[in-house]
C-alpha cells in the first residue's frame, strides 16, 4: 500500500515537473506549443489553412472547453473581481478558458468600480492585458487565447484613448474618407493597448425621433448608415481588430418610440425589414466582412431574435454569408424567458438561442450563468454535440483570424503610449467635431459673427458649462472637456486681434430641466419665483449686449440608452428663456446641443441663427467657437428629418409615396379638411453654409441599359460665394414605376467636396444593379425594366438636376 502511494507520488510529481517545465518552454521559433505537448499540432502551425487549424483544436477540447468558449467574462469591476490573475482562478470556471473577456481594465468614469492602476498608462495596459492573456495561455489546458473585447462607437472605450462625437456627429459629416479615418484610429489604438475585437459600428436605422438611442445611430437612411458603417467596418479591421456590428437586427423601432424595458414588439412589414432595417448589415457584412455581430433583446413578428433560427442562420450565414461569431446583446439569452415569455427558464432560453446560431453568451454576470445549463443540455442530448462544435468553430476561427495563435500577446507594449491619443488623432477626432455641425438658420447672414462690430457678447442657456455629453459611456473617458463658454472666451481672448477684446459675459438663464419634467411636457405649470428670476438676469445681460449666444438642447440624462422622450421641444424652461432673450431685439444665435431632432419651430421661425452642434466630443467648445466666428465654414448635413410635431411620427426618409401627403383640400364624399400641420422642419440631408453652391453639366450614361448593367453618373459643382466652403453632393433615385410599391426616392450616392470661392470640381458616381433593386413580389431582389430618374440635390427636397435611364429586358 505505501509502496504504490509512493510510486503515485512520484508520478504525480514527475508530470507536474514535466509540465512545469513545459510551460517554461511553450515559445518557439514561429509558433506556440498551447497544449503543452511538446510537438507543433496542426492548430499550431502557421502556415496551415485557418479551417485545418480550427479542426484540429476542436478534436483536443472537451466539453467543459468548448463550453467555455460560449460566454463572455465581463472584466474587472464589472464581474471579475481581479485585477490580475490569481491562485483562485484555478477553481474558477475559467480554467478552462473563455471566449472572451469585456472592458477588461478599461477604466470607465462614471463606473467607480472599474477604476483602475492598469488603465493607464497606455503601455501599463498593453503589458496588464499581456499578463491576463499569458494566464490563459500558460494555465490552461489547451491554452487558447482570449479575445479581448470592448466597445467603440465614440472611439475606443478606454481611459484617455482618442475620443469621437457621438455617432450621430459621425453621421452627420456624410464623409466616408473621415470615417474610415476614424475606424483606423479606433483599431490602431484597439491592438495597441490589447484588445482584439471592437463593438463598432452601430447600423441600426433610427426611425422614431422620440428613442432614446438615436444618438447612438448615424441616421434613419439605410443606404447613408450601410455607407459609413462600412467604412468605420474596414478602418478597424483593416488595422487588425475585429469589427462587431450591433444591434442586429430591427431594434431601433421599439414600439411609440419607448425605451428601457419596452425594447420589444416592432411594428415593421417583412419588405420594409429588407429594405430598411437590414440593408445595412446585409450590405456591411457582404462589402467589408466583419469578424463579430451582436444580436439584439427584442423580438420580430413574435420570436426573440437572439432565438431566432431565421435570423442568426438564414439570413445570417447562408444568405449574408456572414462568417464570424455572434454575442449576445446583454439581458437577450434571460429576456427570452423573462420578457418574451417563449422559453419557461433559462436553460431552455440557453437550448433556443445555441440552436439558433447565437455564438457567445454576453451579461453582466457569471459566464457560469450561460454555460452551466448549455453542459447539462448536451450531457442529456437536448444539444445536439454537433451543434455545439459549430457554435465554437465559429469563435475559434475569429482568433485564428485576428491572429492570436501565432501572436498571442501585445508584441510591443511600450508601443502604446507612441501609438494611442497621438496629435494626429486628437486632430482627426477635432476634424470629424467640425465637420459634424450642421447650419439650420442663418438669416440676414448673422453667422459668422463679424469680429470687429462686437464690444459685449452674452453667453447664456444651461448647456453653455455642460461636460457630461462630451463623454459617453460607450466610448473614452477621463479626457480634459472645454465647454462652449470656455472655448468661446479662449477664442475672444486668443484670435480677435481689435484694441479692445469684446467682453463676454455669462449668464446661465434657467437649468436644463424643471422641477416637474418631464410632466411639464404635457402639464405645463408656472415659472417659479428663481426662475423668473435666473431668466430675468439674462435678458438683462442681453439688453447690454452686441449679440446673444444661447446653448440650449439636451443632456445625457434626456437622450441615450433607457432615455425615451415623450415631447421633442427643448425641454424645461429653455423655451421661454429664448422668448424672453428675443423680445429685447437683440441677435440671438442659438447653438443647440441635442442627441436627437428636436421640434424647435418657434426657434426656427424668430431666431436670427441656429447651428445644431449634436453630441460633440470634448473639444466642443473651440470647435463651436471657430466656427461662430467664421474660422470654419459648416457643410454638415442632417441624417434624420426633423418633425413640426411628434404627432407626425412617424415622419422620415425614404418614405413610401403619398405616406407624408397632405389631406384632400377638396371637396370628397369621403371626408376632407386640413386638419394638421404639413411637412418637415428640416428635411433629410438638408444643412446651409456660409457660402452658396450651384450643380450643373448633369450627365447619365448610358441612358439605356440591362438589367445587370452600371449607370455612370458625374455632375459639376461650383463654390459660386466668397468663402471656402464644404458641399455634400446627393444623389436620389426615383423608381417611376414597378411591381410593387417603392419608396418616393431613395438615397443611392453622396460625396462631400471642399471648394474654394469660385472652384468647380465633377463628381462622379456609379449605380450598380444593387442600388436599383426591389424586393419583388416572390420576396425577390430584383431589377425591373422601367424607367429610372437620377435627381441631384442639397437635400432630399431640395433637388437641382434630374434626369432619366431606362432598363430594358
Amino acid at each position: 500500500m505505501n509502496i504504490k502511494y509512493l510510486i503515485s507520488t512520484l508520478v504525480i510529481l514527475i508530470i507536474a515537473q514535466t509540465s512545469f517545465c513545459q510551460s517554461k518552454n511553450i515559445y518557439h521559433k514561429g509558433w506556440v506549443d498551447f497544449n503543452k505537448n511538446g510537438k507543433m499540432d496542426l492548430f499550431e502551425d502557421p502556415s496551415q489553412p485557418v479551417e485545418t487549424r480550427v479542426n484540429d483544436l476542436l478534436s483536443q477540447m472537451n466539453l467543459n472547453e468548448k463550453t467555455n468558449q460560449t460566454a463572455t467574462l465581463y472584466g474587472y469591476g464589472r464581474v471579475l473581481k481581479d485585477e490580475m490573475p490569481t491562485a483562485g482562478w484555478k477553481s474558477e470556471i475559467w480554467k478552462d478558458g473563455i471566449a472572451n473577456i469585456d472592458e477588461e481594465l478599461n477604466g470607465l468614469a462614471y463606473n467607480k468600480k472599474a477604476q483602475t492602476q492598469y488603465s493607464f498608462p497606455f503601455s501599463k495596459h498593453a503589458s496588464a492585458i499581456n499578463t491576463v492573456q499569458k494566464w490563459f495561455v500558460e494555465e490552461t489546458r489547451l491554452g487558447i487565447p482570449v479575445d479581448f473585447t470592448n466597445e467603440a462607437i465614440h472611439g475606443l472605450c478606454h481611459d484617455r484613448a482618442t475620443p469621437l462625437p457621438a455617432p450621430v456627429n459621425i453621421g452627420s459629416t456624410w464623409n466616408k474618407h473621415l470615417v474610415y479615418q476614424a475606424g483606423s484610429m479606433v483599431g490602431t489604438e484597439a491592438r495597441a493597448l490589447g484588445y482584439t475585437n471592437v463593438y463598432a459600428p452601430i447600423l441600426d436605422v433610427a426611425r422614431d425621433q422620440r428613442w432614446g438611442r438615436v444618438v447612438e445611430c448615424y441616421g434613419e437612411d439605410p443606404f447613408l448608415i450601410a455607407e459609413l458603417g462600412k467604412q468605420m467596418t474596414l478602418g478597424i479591421q483593416d488595422h487588425g481588430a475585429a469589427a462587431t456590428l450591433k444591434h442586429y437586427a430591427v431594434y431601433s423601432v421599439p414600439k411609440g418610440g419607448r425605451d428601457g424595458n419596452a425594447r420589444t414588439d416592432p411594428h415593421v412589414a417583412p419588405r420594409e425589414m429588407h429594405q430598411l432595417f437590414l440593408y445595412p448589415f446585409r450590405r456591411v457584412i457582404q462589402e467589408a466582412h466583419p469578424m463579430g455581430i451582436m444580436s439584439s433583446y427584442n423580438d420580430w413578428d413574435g420570436v426573440p431574435v437572439s432565438a431566432s433560427h431565421y435570423f442568426l442562420t438564414d439570413l445570417l450565414r447562408k444568405q449574408f454569408g456572414f462568417t464570424g461569431y455572434v454575442v449576445s446583446d446583454s439581458e437577450a439569452i434571460e429576456f427570452i424567458f423573462s420578457k418574451h415569455h417563449v422559453a419557461e427558464n433559462m436553460k431552455g432560453a440557453v437550448k433556443q438561442a445555441i440552436e439558433a446560431g447565437l455564438n457567445v453568451y454576453t451579461n453582466f454576470n457569471m459566464p457560469d450563468k450561460y454555460i452551466l445549463p448549455l453542459r447539462e443540455l448536451v450531457n442529456e442530448g437536448a444539444v445536439p454535440m454537433e451543434t455545439l462544435n459549430q457554435r465554437v468553430a465559429d469563435v475559434l476561427r475569429v482568433k485564428f483570424k485576428l491572429g492570436l495563435f501565432d501572436q498571442p500577446y501585445v508584441k510591443d507594449p511600450a508601443a502604446a503610449d507612441r501609438v494611442v491619443h497621438t496629435k494626429a488623432a486628437e486632430e482627426l477626432s477635432r476634424q470629424i467635431n467640425r465637420e459634424s455641425l450642421v447650419l439650420l438658420k442663418n438669416a440676414n447672414h448673422t453667422l459668422p459673427l463679424d469680429k470687429s462690430k462686437l464690444k459685449n457678447i452674452l453667453v447664456t442657456g444651461p448647456l453653455a458649462t455642460e461636460v457630461n455629453y462630451t463623454t459617453s459611456r460607450y466610448g473614452p473617458s477621463n479626457n480634459p472637456v472645454t465647454t462652449i463658454l470656455e472655448g468661446i472666451k479662449a477664442y475672444v481672448s486668443n484670435n480677435i486681434k481689435t484694441s479692445i477684446k469684446p467682453e463676454v459675459n455669462y449668464v446661465k438663464g434657467c437649468e436644463v430641466i424643471d422641477e416637474t419634467w418631464p410632466e411639464s411636457e404635457i402639464i405645463p405649470t408656472a415659472l417659479t419665483p428663481a426662475e423668473q428670476a435666473s431668466i430675468a438676469q439674462a435678458v438683462a445681460a442681453a439688453r447690454n449686449s452686441d449679440v446673444v449666444i444661447a446653448v440650449v438642447g439636451e443632456t445625457d440624462a434626456q437622450v441615450g440608452e433607457s432615455k425615451s422622450r415623450t415631447g421633442l421641444g427643448l425641454p424645461g424652461r429653455q423655451l421661454q428663456l429664448l422668448q424672453a432673450l428675443y423680445a429685447t431685439g437683440k441677435p440671438v444665435v442659438m447653438v443647440m446641443v441635442n442627441g436627437r431632432p428636436l421640434t424647435i419651430n418657434w426657434e426656427n421661425r424668430y431666431l436670427s441663427a441656429i447651428l445644431q452642434a449634436g453630441f460633440l466630443g470634448p473639444s466642443a467648445g473651440n470647435t463651436v467657437a471657430e466656427t461662430l466666428f467664421g474660422d470654419y465654414n459648416p457643410g454638415g448635413k442632417l441624417t434624420m428629418t426633423y418633425p413640426k410635431s411628434i404627432g407626425q411620427i412617424e415622419f422620415n426618409f425614404p418614405f413610401k409615396p403619398a405616406s407624408q401627403a397632405g389631406q384632400s383640400s377638396k371637396e370628397d364624399p369621403n371626408g376632407y379638411g386640413k386638419t394638421t400641420v404639413l411637412g418637415a422642419l428640416y428635411p433629410f440631408g438638408y444643412g446651409l453654409s456660409y457660402t452658396t453652391f450651384e450643380f450643373s453639366d448633369l450627365v447619365v450614361t448610358p441612358d439605356q441599359l440591362t438589367a445587370q448593367g452600371d449607370v455612370q453618373v458625374s455632375v459639376k459643382v461650383k463654390n459660386t460665394g466668397g468663402r471656402k466652403g464644404d458641399q455634400v453632393v446627393q444623389l436620389y433615385l426615383k423608381d417611376e414605376e414597378s411591381s410593387v410599391t417603392t419608396y418616393e426616392s431613395v438615397l443611392r450616392g453622396f460625396e462631400r467636396v471642399s471648394l474654394q470661392p469660385g472652384e468647380t470640381k465633377t463628381v462622379q458616381f456609379v449605380l450598380h444593379p444593387d442600388d436599383l433593386a426591389l424586393l419583388d413580389k416572390d420576396m425577390k431582389w430584383t431589377v425591373e425594366p422601367g424607367k429610372f430618374q437620377v435627381m441631384i440635390g442639397n437635400s432630399s427636397e431640395d433637388i437641382k438636376l434630374s434626369k432619366e435611364f431606362i432598363v430594358v429586358d
